[in-house]
């Protein structure tokens, strides 16, 4: 601590009320502790006492964008993206520390990643992954020492992952249903091929046939799951297409639901009363609606507590193992279901 205070020009009461989470000390002297902290690679002589965190000094949550996948260039827009930095950018702030936000496109990883190490830009690292495949993930994680890859996971990876259940929040979901009475269901899926909407797939599927029930081939449908830039016609030509509609439907993502009841009010087609409609991820749109949509809420922040709480232990602990952590999420009921 006494050299921390010497490179920071601090006392050595700063030092030690910044690293035990102490009031007394302000933000900006804050920030210069953790920095040298940061750049020296400061480790306590001690062995941490259970309960202490390694601070970092600093973030980088790294976007890997994808114009044919969730994550565009307009990623900011969609409020599921944009809760997430939000809430780690705050996070990290509370106790005096930085992000940085780094984006790159997803065909340019195996050149850009290498050179961002080389700059010492991604030491600390979150990476949104949703449209990362297994390969994309491997390789950032042999090229970064200190990473967490959040919104998406794969089994076979030796990595850590924080995301919410999409399993278990999509086999809730089609429980809810089913205990509403509801007998004639459909699904509307998304039509990008990604680890969260195949894992809610399972789980949707899995809780029909424990119940002995089972979607039609005519009531699945497939769409885009974006608002912006999605082609409405696709949702009037599948209500065309459909001989009968079921009785509820279950949407992959809330941006689908929403397109979907906006439409089926154009064409007069009564939510919930001829079919109702249940989501999946929370976003605000959903409240904004008419019938508010019912749908299954993904616990933002305790998603964002559990990245940094994995990254700063990969930091502080000598043998941390990689650990795979699905965050459970809850139905919240509205009136389209």
């Amino acid at each position: 601590m006494e050299d921390i205070a010497r490179l920071a020009g601090v006392s050595r009461s700063a030092v030690s009320l910044t690293i035990n989470d102490k009031p007394g000390v302000g933000p900006k002297t804050r920030e210069k502790i953790f920095k040298v902290i940061e750049e020296n690679d400061y480790q306590p002589l001690r062995k941490r006492h259970k309960g202490k965190s390694h601070y970092l000094a600093s973030v980088t949550f790294l976007i890997i964008t994808n114009h044919q996948g969730m994550v565009k260039s307009n990623y900011r827009s969609l409020p599921f993206f944009d809760n997430l930095i939000s809430a780690l950018s705050k996070n990290i702030s509370a106790y005096g520390g930085t992000t940085q936000v780094q984006n790159i496109e997803s065909s340019r990883i195996k050149k850009d990643i290498p050179a961002l190490v080389k700059e010492g830009v991604l030491k600390n690292t979150v990476v949104l992954a949703t449209d990362l495949s297994r390969q994309q993930v491997q390789f950032i994680k042999d090229e970064l020492k200190t990473v967490v890859f959040v919104d998406t996971y794969y089994d076979d990876v030796s990595a850590d992952f924080v995301t919410m259940d999409n399993f278990q929040g999509a086999y809730n979901a089609a429980e809810y249903i089913l205990n509403k009475g509801y007998k004639n269901i459909g699904y509307v899926a998304s039509d990008r091929n990604i680890s969260n909407f195949q894992n809610r797939r399972r789980g949707f599927y899995q809780a029909m046939k424990l119940h002995k029930r089972e979607i039609l081939p005519e009531h699945f449908y497939s769409i885009s799951p974006l608002m912006k830039g999605a082609d409405e016609n696709e949702i009037i030509d599948m209500l065309q297409k459909s001989k009968s509609l079921p009785d509820a439907l279950f949407c992959e993502d809330d941006y689908i639901a929403v397109r979907l009841i906006k439409e089926l009010s154009n064409l007069n087609i009564k939510v919930p009363d001829r079919v109702a409609i249940m989501g999946f991820d929370d976003i605000y749109v959903g409240q904004m609606i008419s019938p508010e949509l019912t749908t299954v809420h993904v616990p933002i922040h305790q998603i964002v507590n559990q990245v940094l709480f994995q990254l700063q232990e990969q930091r502080g602990m000598e043998h941390w193992q990689p650990q795979k952590c699905l965050v459970a999420t809850r139905i919240v009921e509205r009136q389209s279901l």
